[in-house]
């Protein structure tokens, strides 16, 4: 019996390694983007420090086996279960000590984690055990626990309970070993009183961390954004802030500003109106991204519009701008116009699935910070969009700053005009942003930039929009390469040109 009890725990210790790690790769992916980078590096630093771990077992005497790993279990429940907090809000009040602490936690954990099956082996090696059952059915186990918390992490754990949540549940789940551990062999555990006692205390502390994630949360959110949050919420796919001070709101995704209300007029007229202007036939038109419909409300205001398809991947950002009151004044309740049709999908995979063809396209993306997003900036995914696009249609992208990042825009720029688009690229200025980019690209037609507006607008004229397609001297066009998917160029260009801005 007693070696069931050890074998199954190795399942749960295996669940909790695993889920400290990956919440180690989300929680730095959305706070410093480049998810490959951040899993690839956090992963290699765990599997490093679990051979470290794995090698120091082999000094603790046999007859400290348990005692060790009750300690074991403690500590790996202590700080893996505190991590995602203590990261969350280090990055939010004091950002500079962030990286070096990720990866001293993640070595920390990893290299106790490594300690765990090794010492699990030794206590249940013994003579009426064949050494090759014995392996096998602890890696069995420890196998079947990573499996188990793959699947539930990212369908369940990260979108319902959140990471800081989610990380003093496993936390719990660690000490409850401990705690199985002591009642099952009280009778072989040194210091039994000590340890108990010392479990209750971190078990109490983790609840009462669990209990107050939320508060947790908002405190680190008010940290990083200052203003009061009015909305937050964790899904599969993203962390979504919206904040509020005085009539200013704004939106953050993953801590990155999207829009202020006070200026998203300029950036959304800039993104929408010199397209549609242009077509005054236009009848049918694909948005993709932009769920908050700040875009759809500058689409529908023109009445030859008969039919718009957003398609979103994330159904709580389109969910929020539909029925929270404050997020659906801001897009005139664009989403309950009887023209507009709601998609949440991958992109690139409903363009693949979908015959609909579309006279302009609106593609309103986030910046191409990670591969993830890079590869909706991609060869592949324009020449896609093309085949939806009447062939004297137009589509626009959101194409970062041509000012802070101009690498990265013109290599945009060349990768609409790698599958046979013409391209004209414009700029404007959005106080919240800066200089910010869009490139205007058909099939066919032969473009003109507006010089006048069928629709009254707060910011466009004549003389802005004949200046948002002149480039002065210090954002003058590069020769850049294409982004195409094996390498995505475009995701280390953005990445280097905002770091030299920062520097």
């Amino acid at each position: 019996m007693t070696k069931k009890i050890l074998i199954l725990s190795v399942f749960v210790v295996a669940s909790c390694g695993l889920a400290y790690e990956l919440i180690a790769g989300a929680l730095s992916s959305y706070l410093l983007g480049d998810s490959i980078l951040q899993f690839s590096t956090i992963i290699g630093c765990y599997l490093f420090a679990m051979g470290v771990g794995a090698h120091l077992s082999k000094y603790v005497k046999d007859e400290d086996v348990l005692s060790r790993f009750v300690d074991i279990e403690l500590a790996v429940g202590l700080i893996g279960g505190v991590s995602a907090a203590v990261l969350f809000l280090t990055f939010a009040w004091m950002a500079a000590p962030f990286r070096t602490l990720l990866y001293v936690m993640v070595f920390l954990i990893g290299a106790l984690v490594g300690m765990e099956v090794p010492l699990v082996m030794r206590a249940l090696n013994d003579r009426d055990t064949a050494f090759n059952e014995l392996v096998s059915r602890v890696l069995t186990f420890d196998y079947l626990g990573a499996l188990a918390v793959s699947l539930l992490f990212p369908l369940v754990l990260a979108p319902h309970l959140g990471l800081v949540r989610t990380g003093f549940l496993f936390g719990m789940l660690n000490v409850g070993v401990a705690l199985w551990t002591i009642h099952v062999f009280r009778r072989e555990l040194e210091n039994l009183t000590g340890r108990l006692l010392r479990a209750c205390a971190v078990m109490l502390l983790l609840v009462c961390g669990f209990a107050a994630s939320d508060r947790m949360v908002y405190w680190g959110e008010h940290g990083l954004f200052g203003d009061e949050i009015v909305f937050s919420t964790t899904t599969p796919y993203q962390r979504l802030v919206i904040t509020r001070w005085k009539d200013d709101m704004r939106l953050y995704i993953n801590g990155n500003l999207q829009f202020s209300s006070r200026d998203e007029y300029r950036y959304h007229e800039a993104l929408v109106h010199p397209a549609l202007q242009a077509l005054p036939w236009a009848r049918r038109v694909l948005v993709l991204g932009g769920g908050d419909g700040l875009a759809l409300r500058e689409i529908l205001r023109y009445p030859n519009i008969e039919q718009v398809t957003l398609v979103d991947l994330d159904p709580a950002m389109t969910a929020a701008f539909t029925t929270r009151d404050e997020l659906a004044k801001l897009n005139g309740g664009a989403f309950k116009d009887k023209r507009v049709k709601v998609v949440n999908a991958d992109a690139a995979v409903w363009l693949q699935n979908n015959r609909d063809m579309f006279d302009a396209a609106i593609i309103d993306f986030p910046d191409p910070s990670s591969f993830a997003l890079g590869k909706l900036y991609s060869v592949p995914f324009y020449g896609l969009v093309q085949k939806h696009l009447a062939a004297n249609g137009l589509m626009v992208v959101q194409s970062t700053s041509p000012f802070f990042a101009p690498h990265a825009y013109w290599t945009i720029d060349a990768t609409l005009r790698e599958v046979g688009l013409r391209t004209w690229p414009y700029h404007a200025y959005v106080p919240s942003f800066g200089e910010w980019g869009f490139i205007l690209a058909s099939p066919q037609l032969n473009y003109q930039p507006p010089t006048a507006y069928r629709l009254p607008m707060r910011y466009l004229n004549a003389d802005t929009t004949r200046e948002m397609f002149s480039f002065p001297p210090d954002m003058k066009a590069l020769p850049m390469a294409p982004n195409r998917l094996n390498t995505q160029s475009l995701v280390h260009e953005f990445e280097q040109d905002w770091r030299r801005v920062i520097r």
